[in-house]
């Protein structure tokens, strides 16, 4: 069985995948936390979590280990951040609202998309040189802010999917998915062991490779 080295290759690797990351992530929940505080619900930031500070976000097995053990095994695993709190006995109208404060999260990663999309539009325009591994951080920029979207909006709990797929479902069914959360969350990790990461990555892939296919082509 051969041991992954730590080369300076892998710590290039780990360091062009993980800078966008963890910004990424930490933007997401920052999202949450500041939507929530626009509807009224002022919990995150009472508990310091309306910040992009990602020490106030990280979760140090889902944002910082697994990851980088990703990385470095090219094992397809998944991370996350701390779930941002929110209190829905704080909001005027919590079915509505606690769907705008769950789509929140994979909105944010939308705009980031696009504002690296700008971002590279620019630097094609204005032709500034820029290393390779500047380039390849912008399109991890792009892709894992794509992913971010795409996976968080998969319609189980604890994702941001199941609570915005509540709005349109019966209350009933709600519940029962919420009582079902922990076989979601094993379902979700056999999936990801299956490869189920890999599979979602062939669309993630296609919106990105053709947004900047279409940007070289402006």
């Amino acid at each position: 069985m051969n041991t992954p080295m730590i080369t300076p290759d892998v710590i290039i690797q780990v360091i062009t995948f993980f800078l966008p990351f963890l910004f990424s992530l930490c933007f997401h929940e920052f999202a949450h936390a500041w939507t929530a505080k626009k509807f009224g619900d002022n919990t995150a930031e009472v508990m310091g979590r309306l910040s992009l500070n990602p020490l106030v976000h990280i979760d140090w097995l889902g944002t910082v280990i697994l990851p980088i053990v990703s990385i470095i095994t090219r094992i397809p695993l998944f991370g996350w951040a701390k779930p941002v709190p929110v209190n829905p006995r704080n909001l005027s109208r919590p079915k509505e609202q606690m769907f705008w404060i769950a789509f929140a999260g994979p909105l944010s990663n939308v705009l980031l998309f696009v504002v690296g999309l700008f971002v590279y539009f620019l630097i094609r325009k204005t032709q500034v040189p820029l290393s390779q591994q500047a380039m390849e951080m912008l399109y991890m920029f792009l892709l894992l802010n794509m992913y971010l979207a795409v996976f968080n909006m998969l319609p189980f709990h604890p994702l941001d999917g199941g609570k915005v797929i509540a709005r349109f479902i019966p209350d009933k069914w709600d519940r029962w998915l919420e009582e079902q959360q922990y076989a979601l969350q094993m379902a979700l990790m056999l999936l990801v062991i299956a490869g189920g990461l890999r599979i979602l990555a062939l669309p993630v892939r296609f919106i990105v490779d053709n947004s900047i296919g279409l940007i070289e082509a402006l």
